[in-house]
């Protein structure tokens, strides 16, 4: 299967869930919805799983952010049904074009060509 990745805004984070699983292994989880771009934006909801990846989702995250999203999907039948699950994996903040972060004439830090020794 190819990577599959959305772009949207976070327009939800919902409560961090935690719980302890039958091997008695703790666990934790979270789902965030992003609202895509274009003219029939959509909402889609995805699942964080895991301590770690549930702790840097909230660090580096939050509510009107636009990000661009890794996801695996998944499906389980129950009772006929079809339940469908994303699963994100990389979430990245999307910040503009190089140009737009850094102004153009400001000082990037670097010497200028006449303060070289050669």
């Amino acid at each position: 299967m190819s990577e599959l990745k959305m772009n949207g805004t976070i327009t939800k984070i919902s409560e961090v869930q935690e719980g302890t699983a039958k091997s008695g292994n703790a666990w934790k989880k979270l789902t965030f919805a992003i609202q895509t771009e274009g003219e029939y934006a959509k909402t889609v909801a995805f699942t964080v799983f895991g301590e770690e990846k549930v702790d840097n989702f909230m660090k580096f995250n939050k509510q009107g952010q636009n990000v661009e999203v890794s996801f695996n999907a998944e499906s389980r039948e129950y009772n006929d049904r079809f339940y469908t699950d994303l699963q994100a994996w990389k979430v990245f903040t999307i910040k503009g074009d190089v140009a737009e972060a850094v102004p153009v004439g400001a000082d990037d830090g670097f010497s200028k060509a006449s303060d070289l020794p050669f």
